[in-house]
């Protein structure tokens, strides 16, 4: 039986994919664009396309409220460079700036509008790259906490994060931690990098990330929807992986040179802390809880393929 499902942020990379997934499976979709512009992407996919601000309580109280649904799925972002600019992880806090606020202001804002409108499912967006605690194995469960990066420019983003998980959770409602996005318009600003060796490895490039492909990251938000789940879900694929196995291959598969191979002090001037962080004690991530409780199963199971398939 389909479900009223209101996405908020439903024209970015993941939510076209999920809208369309979402009404392929039959439910009724109400679906949320930042611009009169792309309300015709959403009427395409067959969503009803709704104009909304996220950082307005009155015009996301007005939206869910005449959309009446009965699941709320928060994917709203500004990471694309049509938002932010090109990607700058020296100054990753302006570069997430509006992202962050999305993810705590943007979130308040939903929860309440779902209070209000009597709306009992809640399925938010959260991460996990590369930010589990840097101790122990490389790794990490949702039994792990995450690294909350204190005194770095990636603070103000992950203690965001922080917050989607406990107030989404809090209300009763589930948190996916999606990995690394790859797929049709995901990482083409890191392509682009990578062709012209601006993308190095550091050190020895022992960091580990997960990644996931668009569509295995709306097949699981559609699960999370349909079996009203709670609680916090590791959304990445089959194998996480230092930096010094994907990145090379991510060249090879875009017909780059190999990447440039730096030393830990200059990444630190060039592209600062949290880039060098990253890519020598990033933790990656399990997604055997997904599996286990969702019965989540990956059309693209690991990056190796996946890159050769996108970048074919």
């Amino acid at each position: 039986m389909g479900v009223r499902v209101f996405v908020a942020g439903g024209t970015g990379v993941l939510g076209r994919r999920l809208v369309a997934q979402l009404v392929a499976g039959g439910h009724q979709v109400t679906a949320t664009t930042t611009s009169t512009a792309k309300s015709g992407v959403l009427e395409r996919l067959g969503a009803d396309g709704v104009v909304m601000d996220g950082l307005d309580a009155m015009s996301v109280g007005e939206a869910v409220a005449k959309a009446r649904p009965e699941t709320i799925v928060h994917q709203m972002t500004a990471i694309s460079m049509a938002h932010a600019g090109k990607p700058d992880l020296k100054h990753m806090d302006r570069w997430f700036a509006t992202t962050s606020r999305l993810r705590t202001e943007g979130t308040d804002h939903l929860l309440a509008a779902a209070e209000a409108a009597g709306v009992s499912g809640f399925v938010a967006q959260g991460y996990a790259g590369w930010n589990g605690i840097r101790e122990g194995g490389w790794v990490k469960t949702e039994e792990d906490p995450l690294d909350p990066h204190e005194g770095t420019v990636a603070q103000p983003g992950l203690a965001a994060v922080a917050h989607v998980e406990e107030a989404v959770v809090e209300a009763g409602g589930a948190v996916l931690r999606y990995g690394a996005f790859y797929g049709p318009g995901a990482i083409d600003d890191q392509v682009e990098l990578v062709r012209k060796r601006q993308f190095p490895l550091v050190g020895g490039g022992a960091g580990h990330s997960s990644w996931v492909h668009l569509d295995d990251a709306a097949r699981a938000t559609v699960l999370a929807v349909e079996q009203r789940a709670k609680g916090v879900f590791n959304i990445v694929d089959d194998e996480p992986a230092p930096a010094a196995e994907w990145l090379p291959h991510l060249a090879r598969c875009a017909g780059a040179k190999p990447p440039m191979r730096v030393p830990k002090w200059l990444a630190r001037l060039l592209a600062g802390d949290v880039a060098v962080a990253m890519m020598t004690e990033g933790r990656g991530f399990s997604n055997a809880k997904a599996k286990r409780e969702l019965g989540w199963e990956l059309r693209h199971p690991s990056w190796r393929r996946g890159f050769e398939e996108v970048l074919a």
